[in-house]
């Protein structure tokens, strides 16, 4: 028997959650510095745990998840690209100064008001961290993937 939508959404947004989890640890614990792009992206897994939460509410099969399924997509989309700029350029640049994620943290004052969240603390290229063996950026673009595909199963499903 397959899983509801309800199942798959608070699975969406358990992932998200335990990826800023991740990030938070690697953060604090073991002193790697975020860049703005890993700080963005912390901010599209915090969206997206939302929305797959707040879709999970609803009673049955409706509307409101396939609702939350199509807005996690769009994030998952968001989030696609973000990683994949960040492991393709951002962290070629000495500097992530003037792009979007450093335009969008700052304008949006998360930076500020929850440093130990949203704090910038390295270039996007001294952000450049491996675990076990693979970049945090791929990482977290293969979660974003996986989100994105669930939201697609949970969209397209007839029940």
């Amino acid at each position: 028997m397959l899983p509801t939508s309800r199942t798959l959404l608070r699975l969406v947004a358990f992932l998200s959650v335990l990826a800023v989890a991740v990030a938070l640890v690697s953060q604090h614990y073991f002193d790697m510095r975020p860049c703005a792009w890993c700080v963005f992206q912390r901010v599209i897994f915090i969206a997206i745990a939302v929305v797959a939460w707040l879709g999970s509410l609803g009673k049955g099969p409706g509307v409101l998840q396939k609702l939350s399924a199509l807005i996690t997509l769009l994030l998952s989309l968001g989030g696609i690209l973000s990683a994949w700029y960040q492991y393709t350029v951002a962290a070629k640049l000495f500097s992530c100064d003037l792009t979007f994620a450093d335009r969008f943290m700052a304008q949006s004052g998360l930076e500020a008001a929850l440093p130990w969240l949203f704090g910038i603390y390295a270039t996007c290229a001294d952000a450049r961290v491996h675990l076990l063996g693979v970049e945090y950026a791929i990482w977290a673009l293969a979660l974003f993937v996986a989100l994105a595909l669930i939201s697609v199963f949970v969209v397209l499903r007839r029940r």
